[in-house]
């Protein structure tokens, strides 16, 4: 049996349920497929007040110091972030935090073979310093911004530069990914790709409890026209806002946007009688979505693999994406849908008029993004780290 230690900032938990799900459902499949144990630890950020006025932080508030997920033991310890200083002290407070918790549970008896992180900042950098400090090999993934965004930063940079270089493997979600941590500095060989797979089995085309079948979905949805829908943070790189401008050239479509963010307000201003905010919906819940609706799209303009995409496939739903690296990955056959030319709302919109949707079509090319060879992957990446190849 293998035994892993996960370290990362992003998964879920009872206070933020979605927060993270791609990392659970990851570690899942793979204690599903290999002989692999786990426990996690994900520290939260410590605030005094669990009461909603304080938004974000009154959630982190309230996520439990320990609790088990689908037969995971999680741990959530406290770490302390310094305001305007956060982006620079987070990796140590981070180790701290983990480090004390992490002592805590050797005493108690737990046994681990390798340390498997996620983000590199400040996450991976926090995750160099527990596994040089408990000698246990490193492998850190890479998954979106912190390799696209947090590098524009000079601090963050060289910190990440610092992961690494100290990490004993590296993993990133898609090729272009894998891309760009070997422009960082990263060893060709030292990167491995290990897509995110689809849950087949929890995102299918209906009927889906609570909804029942698609036209019953779409009757409680208030789907009464060909609609497309958006699934993502109400936040500036998701671009919602381009999307609500591509409704102006599409005048028989409507809109439906999935999500929460500091952008509410804005988008909401900016959105006429086409488009609905539906709010954040729990992650059990986005199947009935994504197959009530005619077609998603994603107009982000950073992913590292846009785990939605797939989603709304295995949905039956075609997608819109745009041009950006790691969608073209995910999007590369007409049933799967399309990849827009120009990242414009002229683009979008003259992508969905091109969509000739196939719905079983779109959800046998989705059956092929299963989880089984990533877990694989895994799996045959931390034997070796831990010698047992």
């Amino acid at each position: 049996m293998l035994r892993l230690l996960t370290f990362t900032t992003l998964f879920p938990s009872s206070a933020q349920p979605n927060h993270g799900i791609f990392v659970e459902n990851r570690l899942r499949h793979l204690l599903e497929d290999a002989p692999v144990a786990a426990t996690v630890i994900s520290p939260s950020w410590w605030f005094p007040s669990t009461h909603p006025r304080f938004g974000v932080w009154s959630r982190h508030a309230a996520v439990p110091r320990r609790e088990e997920r689908r037969g995971l033991v999680v741990h959530h310890p406290r770490a302390i972030t310094v305001p305007r200083l956060g982006m620079y002290t987070a990796p140590y407070a981070l180790y701290h935090a983990a480090r004390r918790c992490l002592r805590r549970l050797v005493a108690e008896g737990l046994e681990f073979d390798a340390i498997d992180a996620h983000y590199l900042y400040p996450d991976g950098v926090a995750a160099l310093f527990l596994a040089r400090e408990f000698a246990r090999p490193l492998a850190i993934t890479a998954r979106g911004s912190d390799v696209t965004e947090l590098p524009d930063h000079a601090i963050p940079r060289r910190q990440i530069a610092r992961a690494i270089a100290g990490a004993d493997a590296l993993i990133a979600v898609s090729g272009g990914l894998r891309d760009r941590l070997v422009e960082l500095g990263a060893p060709p060989d030292k990167v491995t790709v290990l897509r995110n797979g689809i849950d087949t089995a929890q995102f299918h085309p209906g009927p889906w409890p609570g909804f029942g079948d698609r036209a019953a979905a779409r009757a409680k949805l208030g789907f009464t026209r060909p609609t497309l829908i958006s699934v993502g943070g109400l936040i500036p790189r998701k671009r919602h806002d381009m999307t609500i401008a591509a409704m102006a050239l599409l005048p028989d479509w409507d809109l439906g946007i999935v999500g929460a963010g500091p952008e509410h307000a804005a988008l909401a201003a900016q959105a006429g009688g086409q488009v609905r905010l539906l709010g954040p919906r729990p992650h059990g819940e986005l199947a009935a979505y994504f197959g009530a609706a005619d077609a998603s799209v994603l107009a982000s303009s950073r992913e590292g693999w846009a785990n939605v995409l797939l989603e709304s496939m295995a949905c039956g739903t075609p997608v819109v994406a745009s041009r950006i690296p790691g969608n073209p990955e995910v999007v590369r056959e007409a049933a799967a849908g399309l990849i827009v030319d120009e990242n414009t709302p002229e683009g979008i919109a003259a992508a969905v008029r091109k969509l000739s949707p196939d719905r079983a079509a779109t959800r046998r090319y989705a059956e092929g993004f299963g989880w089984a060879e990533t877990s694989a992957g895994q799996y045959a990446l931390f034997r070796r780290l831990t010698g047992r190849s």
